[in-house]
């Protein structure tokens, strides 16, 4: 069994605690209006294809930087559309002391998902909306299964850092981000962080480069004022 690759980062330093190896799987069932790797979504253009033994192998060759505090991060695209692969991937990293990080949207959800998560130290829980028809609006798949997922870590007692994305004009909204924070209180035992990412336009080129119109065109980065504003909203209910 082979795992579709779009890169390695050998030295990510905000994918999870400490110094990661982060490697990019090819794949993703969203269609976010805001995603800066599109060129991860399909999941046959990946630039190479190799077993968990091997990618394995290539990270660990890194464990001197990463050490005890760090360990590697698998993100994507959306790396569990290649559950099998990613199954057996964290099932070495265990095996052999690697702390295993998961970036996830927590859309796909199923017995094989939660087989993976018995080797996930820490779940990076993406959670774009938390209005389902402006999720849906900004992703193209429904909100449900994400929700569901973060019951499962909650029941299971999972740890997770929350990442939630704020662009001008659709989730830079003070009611949406308050309902948010409000929703999320109900989890607060195993959230350790809750990461409130500013919207920027670096990926833009890469809609250019595979010649795609990239959707947002027209929405300028969010600004540090606004930025601090969410900061202040969530600061109320604890985080």
């Amino acid at each position: 069994m082979k795992g579709k690759i779009h890169s390695f980062e050998s030295f990510g330093t905000v994918d999870g605690p400490g110094i990661r190896f982060v490697i990019f799987l090819q794949g993703c069932p969203l269609r976010c209006k805001f995603c800066h790797n599109p060129d991860t979504w399909d999941i046959k253009t990946s630039k190479k294809e190799m077993t968990p033994q091997e990618v394995f192998d290539e990270m660990i060759k890194y464990k001197s930087f990463f050490g005890t505090k760090g360990g590697v991060t698998v993100t994507g695209g959306e790396p569990l559309v290649q559950k099998d692969f990613l199954l057996e991937f964290f099932k070495l990293c265990k095996k052999n002391g690697v702390h295993t990080t998961l970036d996830t949207s927590g859309y796909i959800f199923d017995e094989k998902v939660k087989e993976i998560l018995k080797y996930t130290d820490l779940v990076l829980l993406d959670i774009k909306c938390i209005d389902k028809e402006i999720y849906k609006s900004l992703t193209k798949v429904e909100l449900e299964n994400t929700l569901k997922f973060l019951d499962y870590l909650k029941e299971k007692n999972k740890k997770v850092w929350i990442r939630h994305v704020i662009v001008p004009t659709i989730t830079d909204n003070d009611n949406l981000l308050e309902t948010l924070a409000k929703y999320l209180k109900d989890y607060k035992n195993i959230i350790e962080k809750v990461e409130l990412l500013p919207y920027h336009t670096l990926g833009v080129f890469k809609y250019e480069e595979l010649n795609m119109e990239y959707p947002l065109k027209d929405i300028d980065a969010l600004s540090n004022e606004r930025l601090l504003n969410a900061k202040e909203i969530f600061k109320k209910y604890g985080f």
